[in-house]
């Protein structure tokens, strides 16, 4: 009788009506943390409150090591299972081609746009190098980008968060791992299991973010203050410009007529990840939540997700590598007083194409700049001044990125036919971001697992 009881009781406990915790948004969470970076900021800078500054300066500066610290695992670990699962698809030598040439291509039409809006603007006549900013102590140079690709110890690239060797390392062991076959399953089956954990402790630091955005940008406005947004406010414009051209015409345009799908469709679903990548700064920080956007929002079959969203966000940089790089090139050159031939021009476009993968997919794009200065034999002193406003400008450039890193794979799988278009017009359902990180998005779902989480 006690045991009928207690049963009709945990029933009515099951179907009773549950109590919603009142919880922020994530998405909002991490705007306030932007908001009350720039009180923070201008406080500490407008009344000298030093303490505050130097707390914001070391919260920021453990939050960027918090995704220094994770980030050689999830690159390692996501490569290694993407070029893994290149094996289960017939057409994989073709999908790998398609995607690489739409990365270069999208990317070429990135630096002519920011070649455009530099070349009609100016953006560096009139501005003095007034700022202490000195250069920055890492340079990218050619001989650096490519002797730097096999490292010279495998510990070190890791140590050293190289993330262009630690692609290299896991693309090598991701093929040795498909050509074994059967004998590399425990290792794959590891390896997969080790994202998987790796993608949850991820999300713990990501749950930092707003939190970390309100270090980063107030220290940003305390160390510089707005002295330097007049002088420098042509190329932050510009900046901008070039971004939301490529963001809102250049993507949407090869949405509608090569993919031949709805361009709002994809923003309306893109938004989550495009809006983290904004506040976060980071295309390797938001590659979890991309990838579960592209496969089960935007029905990208999961096995080439797995692929192009992990290379993506680590080769990628539409924003990074080609936007930012050929208006900065044309700054610093106006700065100094430096003539740029056609033939410059057209070297920015190559470096661009080329050296992307030098960006490393985190928080800045200064070896991808001092890369390109250094190509064209420019100063970098250059570079100490951008340094400023780089969180500003690192913003609408990393949003850039991730747009992009979505907007390809949709273009190669429509063209494959892999693109599951009930999927892509379906109408968004509220998005989990939690779930993205939860488990391993370089595989294929669990069987009969639900694609998407309600909020």
């Amino acid at each position: 009788m006690s045991a009928s009881v207690s049963s009709a009781a945990d029933q009515a406990a099951d179907t009773a009506p549950k109590r919603r915790r009142f919880t922020i948004p994530f998405a909002w969470q991490l705007l306030v943390g932007l908001v009350l970076g720039l009180v923070l900021g201008f406080v500490a800078r407008e009344w000298s409150v030093a303490w505050l500054g130097t707390t914001l300066e070391t919260v920021g500066s453990l939050f960027v090591q918090l995704l220094f610290l994770i980030v050689p695992f999830l690159v390692f670990t996501a490569i290694v299972a993407s070029i893994a699962n290149l094996r289960n698809l017939a057409n994989a030598g073709r999908l790998v081609a398609k995607t690489l040439g739409w990365f270069a291509l999208t990317s070429l039409i990135a630096v002519v746009i920011g070649l455009a809006i530099g070349l009609s603007t100016n953006p560096g006549e009139g501005v003095s190098l007034t700022s202490s900013a000195a250069a920055p102590e890492t340079t990218g140079s050619w001989t650096d980008f490519l002797t730097g690709i096999i490292p010279q110890n495998v510990v070190d690239a890791f140590v050293n968060v190289n993330v262009l060797q630690i692609v290299f390392v896991a693309i090598v062991v991701g093929a040795a791992a498909a050509k074994l076959g059967e004998q590399a399953e425990p290792f794959l089956k590891f390896n997969a299991s080790a994202l998987a954990l790796v993608q949850k402790v991820l999300w713990w630091v990501i749950r930092l973010a707003p939190i970390g955005t309100a270090a980063l940008i107030g220290n940003s406005v305390y160390a510089y203050g707005w002295g330097l947004l007049e002088p420098l406010a042509v190329f932050s414009i510009d900046i901008y410009a070039g971004a939301l051209a490529v963001m809102l015409i250049v993507y949407p345009v090869l949405l509608r007529l090569v993919a031949k799908v709805s361009p709002v469709q994809f923003f309306r679903k893109a938004w989550p990840a495009i809006q983290f990548a904004f506040v976060s700064r980071s295309s390797v920080g938001t590659l979890p939540l991309a990838q579960r956007i592209v496969t089960d929002r935007l029905g990208v079959g999961r096995d080439y997700a797995s692929f192009a969203s992990p290379f993506g966000a680590t080769t990628k940089m539409d924003g990074c590598a080609a936007i930012y790089p050929a208006i900065a090139a044309i700054f610093v050159a106006q700065v100094y007083g430096v003539s740029l031939g056609v033939q410059d021009y057209l070297l920015i476009a190559f470096v661009s194409v080329i050296g992307s993968a030098a960006t490393a997919g985190l928080t800045g794009a200064t070896v991808m700049l001092t890369l390109t200065l250094t190509t064209l034999g420019l100063p970098l002193e250059g570079v100490g001044l951008l340094l400023a406003i780089d969180p500003i400008m690192d913003m609408i450039r990393t949003a850039t990125n991730v747009t992009g890193q979505m907007v390809v794979p949709v273009i190669v799988a429509k063209s494959e036919n892999i693109l599951d278009r009930e999927v892509y017009d379906a109408a968004p359902v509220p998005f989990d971001a939690e779930s993205a990180f939860g488990e391993e998005t370089a595989g294929s779902a669990r069987e009969g697992e639900p694609a998407l989480q309600p909020a």
